[in-house]
């Protein structure tokens, strides 16, 4: 019959260091949850990319207008 071993101290040394590790990373989240929450926001309309932009469909762009005008033009002729 195999006899069962107590945890060795390696295993407990990991496991401390393990539980270290935790602490460490739940203190930084906390300073980064800190940090966001202080930093003001900047105001504006918000991203600069959607500015001028409306929910829904967009009108085509004025590069591809050009080029179907240009194809209507030559299939009048």
């Amino acid at each position: 019959m195999a006899k069962t071993s107590r945890p060795t101290s390696r295993k407990r040394a990991r496991e401390k260091a393990q539980q270290e590790r935790q602490k460490e990373k739940q203190q930084r989240r906390a300073e980064i949850r800190e940090q966001k929450a202080s930093t003001p926001r900047p105001e504006g309309e918000g991203d600069p990319d959607l500015a001028g932009m409306r929910p829904g469909p967009q009108p085509p762009p004025a590069w591809l207008l050009d080029d179907e005008d240009e194809n209507v033009a030559e299939e009048e002729q």
